[in-house]
């Protein structure tokens, strides 16, 4: 696996890189020799933040993990990336897709079912036309994360969301 590791408001230290590689490295039993792992280390008043993302034909592994200290972040975001890879590893045995980035070797071990998606709940509600600003109220209003609505000026349907920080995000269909 190829790593590129940078940091913002931290300098990425040897000590840093080693528990990277190390932790990050159990994972090469997943993924061909030429996978890229990018990983972001970055501080926020005392909140030590890895990121880690790994491009993959037709999709992407991505998780984040907040803590006091940095190298239990790097330790809890290896954890967070082998239940994602398990359920994607699933996900494609069930839909035959191509795995072009994964080792067949993980391909064939058997895992347990407690792995699969279940959906437990389907809502039908009408979509009503409204722009992003009255989409955000009725999200708020609603208590949800997110909403989704049809867009009045281009007539899609589109999604808005919390972010941290009190902000919003919206998703836009793109053709």
């Amino acid at each position: 696996m190829r790593y590129i590791i940078s940091g913002k408001n931290i300098e990425v230290t040897e000590g840093l890189k080693t528990a990277v590689y190390e932790k990050i490295g159990k994972l090469e039993k997943y993924f061909t020799p030429d996978t890229e792992i990018h990983v972001t280390m970055s501080v926020e008043k005392e909140r030590q933040k890895i990121e880690v993302t790994i491009p993959m034909k037709g999709s992407m592994v991505r998780a984040e993990q907040t803590s006091n200290d940095m190298y239990v972040s790097i330790d809890l975001v290896e954890e967070i990336i082998e239940r994602q890879l398990r359920k994607y590893k699933n996900k494609i045995i069930e839909q035959k897709q191509a795995a072009a980035n994964l080792n067949q070797n993980f391909m064939d071990d058997e895992f347990e079912e407690d792995d699969t998606i279940k959906i437990i709940r389907t809502k039908k509600f009408a979509i009503k036309p409204m722009d992003p600003e009255e989409a955000c109220v009725q999200m708020e209003l609603l208590g949800h994360n997110f909403f989704v609505y049809r867009n009045a000026e281009t007539d899609e349907v589109n999604v808005v969301y919390k972010r941290k920080g009190n902000t919003y995000g919206l998703i836009e269909p793109e053709y």
